[in-house]
């Protein structure tokens, strides 16, 4: 059993400037998306998991060896995210099913060499519905000027049957980032936070 994906989409955006300022370096966030039809659409299935074992590592694969060449290398890869948007005829779950798996989401993870979790959002819409695919840090959870949100949609997708499966990254953060860190807030307060992971 193999998804099978109608179309595969590519977003790029460089933004040179931000604010009224010129960024120090090009702003940018990038993403590309399968269009999948849904196995499950138009019915309720108790049992997701036949589907999403064999969906979720070729999905993972092939979304992240695009994003990696669209990017140049993992390396250059400093803020990422995944999203799904399921067509009407299908459940939220169903968009949740296909990115929530170690099979989807470990591939993309270790390419570039993250520590942090897959920042997501999983929705339902019609064709043209925005894609939201939300963005952190790859490795520290807490660096606000990674948090970013790529905003695209796909004029013909999903179509009711389908979901829209998507990686998304960016190469810097937010060009004139100046509202802080978790970590400032939260010694501010009196936090101890010498180990920030444990905040």
């Amino acid at each position: 059993m193999q998804p099978e994906i109608r179309k595969l989409v590519t977003y790029d955006e460089e933004v040179l400037i931000e604010g009224f300022r010129p960024a120090a370096e090009p702003w940018r966030m990038f993403a590309v998306a399968a269009v999948v039809r849904n196995p499950w659409a138009g019915r309720y299935v108790e049992d997701l998991k036949p589907e999403i074992m064999a969906f979720g590592p070729p999905l993972g694969a092939l979304l992240t060896e695009r994003i990696i060449a669209l990017a140049g290398s993992g390396d250059a890869i400093e803020a990422y995210g995944k999203a799904a948007v399921v067509g009407l005829d299908g459940e939220v779950e169903h968009a949740s099913g296909l990115i929530h798996t170690l099979r989807f989401g470990n591939h993309y993870r270790e390419a570039v060499g993250a520590k942090s979790y897959l920042a997501f959002t999983n929705t339902r819409g019609p064709a043209n519905a925005p894609v939201m695919v939300p963005l952190m840090d790859k490795n520290d959870a807490g660096r606000r000027s990674h948090y970013l949100t790529i905003q695209f949609s796909i004029a013909d997708a999903p179509r009711a049957d389908e979901i829209v499966v998507v990686l998304g990254g960016a190469t810097t953060g937010r060009p004139h980032h100046r509202i802080g860190d978790r970590y400032q807030d939260l010694k501010d307060l009196g936090h101890d936070v010498d180990n920030p992971a444990a905040v």
